[in-house]
């Protein structure tokens, strides 16, 4: 699962189709006369790793990366209080969405680095969440990311599906990775695919994706899974005065293939203008948008607006958290943030995004100004 090439002076090797690990070329060739490429590959310190579709920095979270997978929003674990729990494994996009909340993709502004966390290591902890959680959890993965973009993916789900408490195992996606091969391979080990699909015009479908979008393969893929034993639900996300139009078509298109065996057919997503996402300049009211949904119901004999038992959601006690919002810590930064002036520091077995210009391996005082749902984010203290 190993590429080498050259490009640009550097050697590179292309791990599972999206880690690269570089190196100059001459320096390289030096080096692998005293050692085995594998050595050089893991434990080199003058390599670079880089997320292959990004080309950002990406940062390997394992175990022995001594970085929890409780306390961020991009990567690992979140728990919002209720039996489902967020999983992201990696950070990163193949699309350019016009709309995306994280700026995510290729062309992002923000984004300076990227996270890619370890199947094993990924599921230790999350066994252990479940476990606090009891019966009936549903594992969601989604995150700042085109989930599919993971290497390991079918590893991981394999390994969740053996999960006693866990009941439910969804994944969001935008579907251009997923072809009739992986919907085989998934049966059995995933119970739902989320499908964002947010046109059905190809010209505007470019548009809206940020890039020449495969619509052709997108709808032979949400097709191979409604024909599958795995559920179906389609999530587009209604841009006004951009596709208002598609939203029927979309919504007929979903009766029309038999999406939402178990669970409902279609999540019509609101455009939310976010801090730190891309802002467009027609935003709907959530009445409006509310009392459209309400009009197609019954257009279409569908449920549109859904709550979270449509889906089994229901509360249940949060993981212990040992951190909240006012007090006070030092500790050390072990890797870049997410974004520009985010630095992360681990304090009682938590991620904490530290808003500094210090640099990796010093230490920083600061004080945690946001706690909820156990993301913890920092300002520096003086």
């Amino acid at each position: 699962m190993i590429t080498e090439y050259e490009v640009n002076g550097e050697k590179v090797f292309l791990i599972r189709r999206i880690i690269e690990v570089r190196f100059d070329k001459s320096r390289y060739e030096k080096l692998a006369k005293k050692y085995p490429k594998e050595y050089l590959i893991s434990f080199s310190e003058e390599k670079k790793v880089l997320h292959h579709t990004t080309k950002r920095p990406l940062v390997y979270v394992s175990k022995e990366s001594g970085i929890p997978l409780l306390g961020h929003a991009a990567f690992g674990i979140i728990d919002r209080g209720t039996n489902l729990l967020q999983v992201r494994p990696i950070t990163g996009c193949n699309l350019n969405c016009i709309f995306c909340s994280v700026d995510e993709g290729r062309s992002s502004k923000t984004k300076k680095t990227d996270f890619i966390v370890d199947p094993d290591y990924l599921l230790e902890e999350l066994r252990k969440i479940c476990e606090f959680k009891g019966r009936g959890v549903e594992v969601h993965i989604d995150g700042q990311a085109e989930p599919m973009l993971y290497p390991y993916m079918k590893q991981f789900l394999e390994g969740v599906a053996e999960i006693k408490e866990v009941s439910v195992v969804s994944m969001q996606t935008n579907g251009t990775l997923i072809s009739e091969k992986v919907v085989e391979e998934f049966e059995g080990i995933l119970d739902r695919f989320n499908v964002s699909i947010s046109a059905l015009d190809q010209e505007l479908a470019n548009k809206i994706y940020g890039t020449k979008y495969p619509l052709k393969k997108v709808l032979e893929a949400v097709e191979a899974i409604a024909n599958s034993k795995i559920d179906l639900l389609i999530a587009p996300v209604w841009l006004p005065g951009i596709n208002d139009e598609e939203i029927p078509k979309i919504i007929e298109f979903a009766l029309e293939i038999g999406a939402g065996k178990k669970c409902p057919p279609l999540g019509i997503q609101k455009y939310i203008p976010y801090k730190g996402g891309r802002k467009l300049k027609n935003v709907m009211s959530f009445r409006e948008f509310y009392e459209r949904l309400r009009k197609m119901e019954e257009e279409y004999g569908v449920k549109l607006v859904l709550s979270p038992k449509d889906f089994g959601i229901e509360k249940r006690a949060r993981y212990p958290s040992p951190i909240k919002r006012g007090d006070v810590f030092r500790g050390r930064i072990i890797c870049e943030g997410r974004s520009e002036g985010e630095k992360i520091a681990v304090v009682r077995g938590r991620v904490v995004t530290v808003l500094t210009n210090k640099n990796v391996g010093e230490a920083v005082k600061f004080k945690i100004v946001r706690d909820k749902d156990g993301i913890f984010l920092a300002d520096e203290a003086s």
